[in-house]
């Protein structure tokens, strides 16, 4: 992973964190359930948007490079991660 994503993805991480630890007060404090579950949404979406971004990243480097300079065999070991990969995804 390149520096300038990797330092952005490391600060959303530790964004998620924070709230996945202000959600834990909220269940502790016995707050509405409306509102933890907003927050758990919150995370959620966020962790996607996370996923995204390093899923991206693997594929404009690690998956381009196989394919534009690697054997055929670096190309379908690539090919078989990403399809474990979705087929493995929580729906």
């Amino acid at each position: 992973m390149n520096s300038k994503p990797k330092t952005s993805q490391l600060a959303r991480l530790s964004r998620i964190e924070g709230q996945v630890r202000g959600i834990s007060r909220m269940v502790e404090e016995d707050r509405y359930c409306i509102d933890i579950l907003t927050q758990i949404r919150a995370v959620k979406a966020a962790l996607s948007r996370v996923e995204q971004g390093i899923l991206r990243d693997h594929l404009k480097h690690c998956v381009s490079d196989a394919f534009h300079g690697g054997s055929e065999k670096a190309r379908q070991s690539k090919i078989d991660e990403l399809i474990e990969l979705l087929e493995s995804r929580p729906a």
